[in-house]
């Protein structure tokens, strides 16, 4: 890596974390700002999480080529100005109609940060040191959202509704440092894997369809989703109505279950990195799926109702620990394996794919609710099975990808050199 990517860097990640520290102040205080705060009831906090969920379905499909033609940075600036004037409008809105408005752009500008960032960071290094970047970026956001959170819980108070637009004032300026940041950073050019993909000169199309004819992406895409929907779409909605409704736990015990997720990651982040950095992808991928497993298991005996309520909060907690272990896993592989697939020039296209799926994922996360909460270990059960379908998944997508995608340690000394290009030169984005 060079001294300009080093420093572009730097700033990225720093501006990535006081990002996440400005979320964390308002993420876990959405729900009772509109509902309760506001008097607007459960269908208009629904609403709102419904809106952030619109927003990036809408708006990411058309991100992946601007970033493509233009650049990450503009995209970047643009995207956190919208986030900032949709958080600071939250804060301040007392009807139905502002709210969703708000929760519109708010949710449209962090959805697109999402691949410009991603982008950067592919930009600013090279496929040997991604693993490693996409790592440190993940262990921030966590960090930063854990620190939000826990400091803004110490300022709300229901009574006083100032206090919430407070959260959300900080949270608009955090985005705007976010835009400050990213105005300083020089970008690179952006090393790549030679021949990620097989060109077909004769072929011709729009992005999204050259994108769909990359068999290999198209498994990424397909894994990707299974992922976010077994995981991430359940913590807050399936698995935590099983918790609740047949397993007895407490709100108390959910919250010390999120919290060793988080912690997890934190801890683990860096000592798993050096067990997976040298390691297939693929086979990660697979592991990550049984841990799961393991995690599901897990989860249902908390529910069985054979030992105390003890032993049933112990295993809850152990199940969200076990998640967290598993995305400490996936953050140094998934999106550096995304970004090593793009051929040259279409990396925000893949990115923002990605994006796409994973949003697609969350918002189909609740329909485990009614399965969670009404027919508990058949809800377990489908998951078990979900889990076992990642290792599979992933070892199918093993043999679609080269040796060096599996495996970018591969990439050594001139090795890394022979597919780098122009690192060092400032970019030059096209008018």
């Amino acid at each position: 890596m060079t001294r300009v990517m080093g420093a572009a860097m730097r700033r990225i990640q720093a501006g990535n974390a006081l990002t996440a520290f400005g979320i964390g102040f308002t993420v876990p205080f959405l729900y009772i700002y509109v509902a309760q705060v506001r008097g607007l009831g459960s269908m208009a906090a629904t609403s709102a999480f419904v809106a952030f969920a619109v927003s990036a379905l809408v708006a990411l499909p058309l991100t992946g080529r601007v970033i493509d033609r233009r650049g990450p940075v503009p995209v970047v600036i643009g995207a956190a100005v919208a986030a900032s004037a949709g958080a600071l409008s939250l804060g301040l809105s007392t009807g139905i109609v502002p709210i969703l408005l708000s929760a519109l752009a708010l949710g449209a500008g962090q959805a697109v940060m999402q691949p410009a960032l991603a982008t950067m960071i592919v930009w600013c290094s090279t496929p040997g040191t991604r693993t490693r970047a996409f790592a440190l970026q993940f262990f921030m956001q966590n960090l930063g959202l854990g620190i939000g959170g826990l400091i803004g819980g110490q300022i709300v108070d229901e009574s006083r509704p100032a206090s919430f637009t407070l959260l959300f004032g900080i949270e608009a300026v955090m985005f705007l440092v976010l835009a400050g940041v990213i105005l300083t950073v020089r970008m690179p050019h952006a090393p790549s894997i030679k021949d990620a993909v097989p060109r077909d000169e004769s072929k011709s199309g729009s992005a999204w369809k050259r994108l769909l004819e990359h068999k290999a992406m198209v498994k990424l895409l397909v894994l990707g989703f299974v992922i976010f929907f077994a995981c991430y779409g359940q913590f807050e909605s399936g698995l935590a109505a099983f918790g609740t409704e047949a397993a007895g736990i407490s709100p108390s015990t959910l919250g010390f279950a999120l919290a060793a997720n988080t912690g997890a990651i934190v801890v683990a982040q860096f000592v798993v990195l050096k067990l997976v950095e040298k390691r297939r992808r693929s086979r990660v991928i697979a592991l990550v799926g049984l841990i799961w497993t393991v995690a599901w298991v897990i989860a249902g005996f908390s529910g069985l109702g054979h030992g105390s309520a003890m032993m049933a909060a112990a295993a809850f907690i152990t199940t969200y620990a076990l998640f967290g272990i598993g995305e400490a896993m996936l953050s140094p592989t998934l999106a550096p394996l995304v970004a090593d697939l793009a051929p040259e020039g279409s990396v925000g296209q893949y990115n923002s794919a990605f994006a796409l799926v994973k949003q697609m994922a969350l918002a189909l996360g609740p329909l485990g609710v009614p399965l969670g909460a009404g027919v508990p270990m058949l809800y377990i059960g489908v998951f078990v099975v979900v889990s076992l379908g990642i290792a599979w998944l992933a070892l199918r997508l093993g043999s679609q990808l080269s040796a060096v995608q599996d495996r970018p340690s591969l990439l050594k000394g001139e090795a890394v050199a022979a597919v780098a290009v122009k690192v060092a030169e400032p970019e030059r984005v096209p008018a």
